[in-house]
């Protein structure tokens, strides 16, 4: 594999992460809004059942593109690590 190669991977990665880590965070805010305005307008227990799995998965989704941000970094630390290696030997 090209170091080139492996820094895109990276952050590729990272852009991935960004962009799910985002979207976890919107659904969690989407969904603790809805189960206030349950709670405003009164409506029964049930109704407020429906949003608390989809709040459960959004915050999963979060902790899953933190370690995806973390897999990321490593592997552009890693690329870093071997070009300046490289260098090293070539000087």
């Amino acid at each position: 594999m090209e170091i080139q190669s492996a820094f895109n991977s990276g952050v590729q990665g990272l852009q991935q992460a960004t962009q799910a880590a985002d979207q976890a965070a919107a659904d969690i805010v989407a969904g603790t809004t809805a189960a206030q305005e349950a709670d405003v307008v009164n409506q029964a227990p049930e109704s407020n059942e429906q949003t608390v799995p989809d709040l459960n998965q959004s915050i999963v989704d979060l902790k899953v593109a933190e370690h995806q941000a973390k897999a990321a970094t490593e592997v552009i630390k890693t690329a870093d690590d071997s070009l300046g290696t490289l260098l090293d030997v070539t000087a």
